[in-house]
């Protein structure tokens, strides 16, 4: 059986997606009473679409790693480097299990000068 074409606009969308969400999910970690709208539901629906991206980007295999370093390379953010450092896993690791700690010191130090 062939393999099914990848749509190449759609998984860009979930490497876009994907690092944005990141990023709003680690804002509002380091931020907790910026958006008080964003209560204990939301976060976690937040965490669902975040992941549901980067499956996304698992199922397109290698052709998503190869996108999701594209958009890295053109707009080197912590969101695009959580994406392509989550998709170097051999096996997903959910969201809540992460060391934030350890994410945030792993991003600063790819991305020297970046304010994470």
């Amino acid at each position: 059986m062939p393999k099914p074409p990848v749509l190449e606009q759609i998984v860009r969308q979930h490497a876009e997606m994907a690092a944005f969400l990141w990023t709003v999910y680690d804002h509002h970690l380091l931020h907790p009473g910026e958006n008080p709208e964003m209560d204990e539901e939301r976060v976690e629906r937040l965490i669902e679409r975040l992941e549901a991206h980067l499956l996304g980007l698992r199922i397109a295999g290698v052709e998503g790693k190869r996108i999701a370093k594209e958009r890295f390379d053109e707009f080197s953010e912590a969101g695009e480097l959580f994406v392509i450092r989550m998709l170097e896993a051999t096996s997903p690791i959910p969201l809540k299990q992460l060391n934030l700690d350890q994410v945030r010191k792993y991003l600063a130090a790819k991305l020297p000068g970046a304010d994470i």
